[in-house]
Order: structure tokens, then C-alpha cells, then sequence
């Protein structure tokens, strides 16, 4: 499946964004989705994720209240709302397919878009 990444951009700290990710390539949406996020000098970090079938969502502990995930299966694409925004959210986000929808690992997702930067300012 392709992935590809769009809402990035530039915000001031406690304000929002939407990002979201298209996925082609696949007559069915039978598979999970997630987003992950890299800072510099980071490793890649677990953000969200959401099973297709049940539509269970899972988020890190950092993120929980602030951000949420959706999906739109008849768009093949899903999204991540993200308020109250503060300046350690700032990286590259990645979007996510073919994992377990509970895995944190970035290792065990198979698909990844070419990522989308967000900069929060203070």
C-alpha cells in the first residue's frame, strides 16, 4: 500500500492541527493504520493507531486527550486531529499500514509515507 502524508505545517503552542494520509494501492481496506512521529535526534515514536476491522483506536501516553485518530474507509484514508499542541509534538509525522493496530513498534509496521513535518512553536 502507498502512503501519503499532508497538514503539516507551523502552529503556535496550544493550537491545532489535522493531519491526514491517503492510502492507495489496495482494493480493500483490511488493514491497520497508524502515525508515528520523529523528532531530530530522536528515534521514531509511537503516536496512534486504529484497527480496521473494530475501528479500536490506541494511543501513546503522551498524546492521549490531545490527539485523535479516524478513519475513513471509503476514502481509504485516515486522520490525525491534534490540539492543544505544545513544542515537544514538533516532527516529522509518520503514517502507518500493515501492523498490529496495538503494536508500538515501528519495526512491526510494514508501510510508511514519506512524512509530513509539524513545527509548534512556543
Amino acid at each position: 500500500v502507498q502512503l501519503v502524508e499532508s497538514g503539516g505545517g507551523l502552529v503556535q503552542a496550544g493550537g491545532s492541527l489535522r493531519l491526514s494520509c491517503a492510502a492507495s494501492g489496495r482494493t480493500s481496506t483490511t488493514y491497520n493504520m497508524g502515525w508515528f512521529r520523529q523528532a531530530p535526534g530522536k528515534e521514531r515514536e509511537f503516536v496512534a493507531s486504529i484497527n480496521w476491522r473494530f475501528g479500536s483506536t490506541y494511543y501513546a501516553t503522551s498524546v492521549k486527550g490531545r490527539f485523535t485518530i479516524s478513519r475513513d474507509n471509503a476514502k481509504n484514508t485516515v486522520y490525525l486531529q491534534m490540539t492543544s499542541l505544545k513544542p515537544e509534538d514538533t516532527a516529522v509525522y509518520y503514517c502507518a499500514a500493515d501492523g498490529p493496530a496495538s503494536s508500538t513498534s515501528s519495526r512491526s509496521w510494514g508501510s510508511w509515507g514519506q512524512g509530513t513535518q509539524v513545527t509548534v512553536s512556543s
